[in-house]
């Protein structure tokens, strides 16, 4: 009964001592780490993937936050700007350059025709999602509410400290247009 026993133990783990592999005395001495490699020295047990000859280089990318873009009626940024009241409250889509974006998150971004002048801010719907903080630059395809809002001093200078330019109306009080963002397409 006893050798049958360690018989069955045996054939019952002879699999995964297969599967472990040699022993650690029988494996080979490890490769240098990245403390001790000399400069310039490439590592060969690099867990990364070598890039394929075929990927696409930095420029061409498109990165998609939020929900995939649906379609909504598109409006220049200029028209946009320019009649804001009558597109207030619809969802449309929007494409233009990412003058700002947040620094600290990526919590809201500015589209804009220009360095100068007024922007549409575009944050994110529940704050569901955020683009990359260095997202400037970048072109932009946005679909979203329109909301013309008066800002609070605090909340204007908090976006001006963060870089963003914020339109004052010929009563000195901030306003701006905003689109609260469901999905985006950010592409350089």
């Amino acid at each position: 009964m006893k050798t049958s026993r360690t018989v069955l133990l045996t054939l019952f783990a002879l699999p995964f001592m297969a599967l472990a592999g040699t022993p650690a005395a029988q494996k080979p001495a490890a490769k240098p780490t990245e403390a001790t490699a000399k400069p310039g020295q490439v590592q060969e047990d690099c867990p990364h993937p070598p890039t394929p000859a075929d990927a696409k280089p930095a420029s061409g990318w498109t990165l998609t936050r939020g929900e995939v873009l649906k379609g909504a009626p598109a409006v220049t940024l200029a028209e946009l700007l320019a009649k804001p009241q009558t597109h207030e409250g619809q969802t449309v889509r929007v494409e233009g350059v990412v003058r700002k974006a947040c620094q600290k998150k990526g919590c809201w971004m500015e589209l804009a025709e220009g360095q100068k002048g007024a922007g549409v801010r575009v944050t994110f719907k529940d704050y569901g999602f955020f683009v990359p903080v260095d997202s400037a630059g970048s072109q932009a395809r946005v679909e979203g509410v329109v909301k013309v809002s008066e800002l609070s001093e605090d909340m204007a200078k908090h976006y001006e400290a963060e870089g963003a330019i914020v339109p004052r109306g010929a009563d000195g009080k901030p306003r701006e247009v905003q689109l609260v963002a469901s999905g985006v397409e950010l592409r350089r």
